[in-house]
């Protein structure tokens, strides 16, 4: 079945990579920081899904579906995602590229 979204629907991507040998590491530290995240991301308007991973090839994505690019957006300005969050990824060696949303064409 396909999931009905909105015609404003926007999918969020934040990509990251790190040295691959940091993996344990980081991946540590992405459960770290998901445990004061997830509860402020959550109460946010427009959230449809988020979803993060960490992979052993050194790459990490959090990808989120949101009502609009308006309400995607918060995400930009929530200080535990962009002040204390990124500063604990960061310091364990983790760079981040430019964030991209991207009107939901189609779905399956």
């Amino acid at each position: 079945m396909t999931e009905s979204l909105p015609a404003t629907a926007v999918v969020r991507a934040s990509r990251a990579t790190f040295d691959p040998s940091r993996f344990a590491e980081v991946d540590a530290m992405n459960t770290k920081t998901s445990q004061y995240l997830i509860p402020a991301v959550k109460q946010l308007s427009g959230l449809l899904h988020f979803y993060a991973g960490v992979s052993p090839d050194g790459t990490m994505l959090q990808l989120s579906v949101w009502d609009s690019e308006e309400h995607s957006a918060q995400l930009n300005h929530l200080k535990e995602m962009v002040v204390i969050a990124r500063g604990e990824m960061e310091a364990v060696g983790v760079s981040f590229t430019p964030v991209a949303t991207y009107p939901v064409s189609w779905t399956i």
